[in-house]
């Protein structure tokens, strides 16, 4: 430990899910994995933020697949057309090997230093909730429940991801005034310095 700062807490029977199965269409339909800041890919900027803290990455993606695999990250592809992130969720406690599933999308801004410490210490699913409102694809799943009740919402087609929330009485995680922020259009990315990269 250095100085006042705190290690990182760790969460060994959590997987990492990002969501990075969206069209990006207000961007052209850009693969928002690949936008850089510093040179550095969302994707594999968020996995290199907690690959120390948790047990494994998965992607849930739809496109560009041999990329991910020269950066050594297991991706897992939609079983349900056209459920929006649902059908990204549903695919990722699928695939899940571990207690808990922490889902990210992949055009998130920024997460705080004490991000998954928070998640960790809630000691049920939970989704984030920041200055600008809930934030439900930020979330803490407990895959045994969550593949069960998944199912349940496609079948209905109930896709909204809240509605799965409620139904698994996850609550909030409040982060006050912090803005985890997404990349949506033209000026998100200018204002969070991002590129359209090639790596």
């Amino acid at each position: 430990m250095r100085g006042s700062r705190k290690e990182p807490a760790n969460f060994p029977n959590c997987t990492l899910g990002i969501l990075a199965g969206g069209q990006a269409t207000r961007l052209g339909g850009i693969d928002k994995a690949w936008l850089q800041r510093d040179c550095v890919p969302q994707v594999l900027r968020l996995h290199d933020m907690f690959v120390s803290q948790i047990r494994t990455t998965l992607v849930s993606t739809n496109r560009n697949l041999p990329r991910y695999v020269e950066h050594g990250l297991q991706t897992v592809a939609d079983r349900i057309v056209d459920a929006g992130p649902l059908a990204g969720i549903d695919a990722l406690v699928a695939a899940c090997r571990t207690e808990w599933l922490m889902t990210l999308p992949v055009d998130v801004v920024a997460v705080p230093p004490d991000f998954l410490a928070r998640f960790a210490a809630n000691g049920q699913g939970t989704f984030a909730e920041d200055g600008d409102g809930s934030q439900p694809l930020i979330a803490l799943w407990p895959v045994a429940k969550t593949r069960d009740a998944v199912a349940s919402s496609l079948a209905a087609n109930a896709l909204a991801v809240h509605e799965l929330q409620s139904r698994l009485d996850m609550l909030p995680t409040r982060f006050g005034h912090f803005r985890f922020g997404n990349l949506n259009t033209p000026d998100d990315l200018d204002g969070a310095g991002v590129t359209i990269g090639t790596i």
